[in-house]
């Protein structure tokens, strides 16, 4: 049984893309996202999340975005699980970007087309696979972890 878990958040970047590329060579970008609301008293409430981004996505959002910059990120909830140093376990849910744009609710953009940089399926969208990555199962790969 296949699951969707996709979602579509607008915020506000709250920590420069740090761009990072695996032992394999995949690019992998990471940076912070703020999402602000009402609650039902009016107050604003702020909810944090991180986004990871890989390939072509990654190395194009840590050229092109910078903190503070409202963006549209789309992708799938994804639980990473680890054992810090004093060997408690530790987990987060985060945002895997399948793709990431500037909002233009208050602002312009100037879209540039990069030139195919090779690897994977072209970078055109074909059934879920869009950007470079690999086709076939369209999971991202598991043994290339950035950190």
């Amino acid at each position: 049984m296949a699951f969707n878990n996709t979602v579509t958040v607008v915020g506000n970047i709250t920590r420069d893309p740090e761009l990072r590329f695996t032992p394999g060579g995949a690019a992998v970008a990471n940076f912070g996202l703020a999402w602000n609301r009402k609650d039902q008293n009016g107050e604003d409430v702020a909810s944090f999340f991180d986004v990871t981004c890989w390939r072509s996505l990654a190395e194009n959002v840590a050229e092109s975005l910078t903190k503070g910059a409202r963006v549209i990120v789309t992708g799938r909830l994804e639980q990473r699980s680890w054992e810090n140093q004093e060997g408690e376990r530790r987990s987060k849910v985060e945002i895997v970007a399948e793709e990431v744009g500037p909002s233009l609710q208050w602002a312009t953009a100037e879209v540039t087309r990069n030139e195919f940089r090779g690897g994977g399926d072209g970078g055109g969208f074909s059934g879920g696979q869009g950007g470079d990555r690999p086709s076939g199962s369209g999971n991202f790969p598991t043994d290339e972890e950035p950190f």
